[in-house]
């Protein structure tokens, strides 16, 4: 099976090689790792000894983010290396304040993981969630670095828990410990001889608690929003931004805060397409004076950052996503004690679940059924309702920061 891997490495790899002449974030994942070592070699000084974080991109990094910054306050003596796989990752967290050290992750090879170990030289690894990259882990291990895994989650379907996942099952021999989500998880690892694990919780709450406590402030969209009633859409998809369009002309005295998933140009213009003329104005091109005469129905943001802080503004909040993939981040909106809405692929989301179990989250499969829940919002008792269970939920479950920092704590020193 360890010949299948390797082999299966050197074929994304030339498929990297192809696709970087016709897709950017295919040329930014390998012109980022272009010299990589020599990079590595020039800054990172071996004897110093760090903590290295590695996170597959930017989703894993936030949710990473508050063991991160807490154990760089328990660690003054040391540096701290982050790692990302994906450009959309490293591209818009490359230069983070955090962190000493931040590069792209070499190719999982056995050299490759040999020579990034030893220049890097890490007193312990942590990463967050997923990724399970035999080499590394395999080196990590054999040289007794300890490795954590933290805000895991294991599903029964994964090659982990499959008669064929003799080698996957391998690699997570060479974990030190786990710190999962919740109890299935736990029980999945158990099932198949997997004992060194600790039900946490997730990070993310911790991650998102603290956000909302102290959100940035945007004059302009303060003025946008002046006294209406705000929904707040982000990480929107063409599919979920069909669907809200039909809002913004049956609601006309709520305001539209839409934060597309894809901000380029020809993305927004379509969706300025589908909204009603002369309502929609764009982030990049407004001004607090125009905002202020409040003629304009819709906000649509065109630039990066600023989502996790604009539901601060929004009484409904609607998460995108739910008709492709999989929905984005529910629990950024929920900190607000807001009510949320998504579309129907939620299932790999606890989270996501669990609003709708405790009645803040609510999932929809088509344009009739957003209608009706929005109808269902415009009573402010059952809307306040919503959003306070929504906000009870995330409250009540934080703290995995501080189970995983003091069991590292108790046997790192």
């Amino acid at each position: 099976m360890l010949v299948l891997y390797n082999f299966g490495i050197k074929i994304y790899y030339f498929l990297i090689c192809i696709f970087q002449f016709f897709n950017k974030k295919a040329k930014q994942w390998f012109e980022g790792r272009r010299n990589i070592f020599e990079k590595i070699s020039s800054k990172v000084d071996s004897n110093a000894g760090c903590i290295w974080f590695h996170f597959a991109s930017l989703g894993e990094f936030e949710q990473g983010r508050p063991v991160l910054e807490e154990m760089r306050e328990m660690y003054t003596d040391r540096k701290i290396l982050i790692t990302f796989f994906s450009p959309s990752g490293y591209e818009l967290r490359k230069n983070y304040a955090g962190a000493d050290y931040i590069f792209y992750l070499p190719l999982d090879t056995k050299k490759n993981a040999e020579r990034f170990i030893n220049l890097v030289n890490p007193q312990m690894a942590i990463f967050t969630k997923y990724e399970f990259w035999y080499h590394y882990f395999n080196q990590l291990h054999s040289r007794d670095i300890p490795l954590y895994l933290i805000s895991g989650i294991f599903r029964e379907s994964q090659p982990f828990f499959k008669w064929y996942g003799g080698l996957n099952r391998r690699i997570l021999s060479f974990v030190t410990h786990f710190f999962v989500q919740d109890k299935g998880s736990k029980e999945l690892l158990n099932s198949i001889g997997v004992q060194n694990v600790t039900v946490s919780g997730d990070t993310r709450f911790d991650r998102v608690a603290e956000n909302a406590s102290s959100p940035k402030q945007f004059e302009i969209v303060k003025g946008f929003c002046g006294s209406s009633n705000v929904f707040v859409a982000g990480s929107t998809w063409p599919e979920d931004e069909k669907l809200i369009a039909e809002l913004v002309g049956k609601y006309t005295e709520w305001k539209f805060i839409i934060a597309p998933h894809e901000i380029k140009d020809e993305k927004i213009k379509a969706l300025i397409s589908l909204l009603p003329e002369g309502k929609a104005i764009r982030y990049s091109e407004a001004q607090t004076l125009t905002l202020a005469e409040n003629k304009d129905q819709v906000l649509i943001i065109d630039n990066i950052g600023m989502l996790s802080s604009l539901y601060q503004y929004g009484k409904i909040a609607y998460i995108g996503g739910g008709f492709g993939v999989g929905i984005h981040n529910t629990l950024e909106a929920a900190a607000f004690g807001i009510p949320v809405i998504f579309g129907p692929n939620f299932n790999k989301f606890l989270e996501a679940k669990a609003l709708i179990a405790n009645g803040g989250g609510f999932t929809i499969s088509n344009a009739d059924q957003l209608q009706d829940v929005m109808q269902k919002m415009q009573n402010e008792t059952v809307r306040t309702t919503a959003g306070e269970a929504a906000g009870k939920y995330v409250q009540e479950s934080k703290g995995a920061t501080e189970i995983i920092l003091n069991y590292i704590s108790e046997r790192n020193g």
